[in-house]
């Protein structure tokens, strides 16, 4: 199996920042504790602070998958519904 590297990059409503960013803190510790979480990073832009950037590894895109639907992850998307501008997700995958 080959880790997963994923960069999801989300930009917030202006209006919406920091309701976005407290939900985003709650997943990080249940998120970490997921079978095949490797790392689970958040980072916040210097200069645009409605820009966040998950930096995540995982053991496995299947494993990847099953934490999109988990409990927590459905709670933060009804939580911020409607106050996403805009959301990218990337799966990377290592090559050197």
């Amino acid at each position: 199996m080959t880790a997963l590297t994923i960069i999801a990059t989300i930009t917030v409503k202006d209006d919406c920042i920091e309701l976005v960013k407290k939900e985003m803190l709650k997943l990080i510790e249940t998120t970490r504790a997921e079978e095949g979480c490797i790392s689970y990073l958040l980072h916040q832009d210097n200069e645009n602070s409605a820009l966040f950037t998950f930096y995540e590894t995982w053991a496995s895109r299947e494993l990847w998958q099953a934490h999109r639907v988990m409990p927590h992850m459905v709670k933060y998307r009804a939580a911020t519904e409607g106050a996403i501008a805009s959301f990218t997700v990337n799966e990377l995958s290592k090559i050197a």
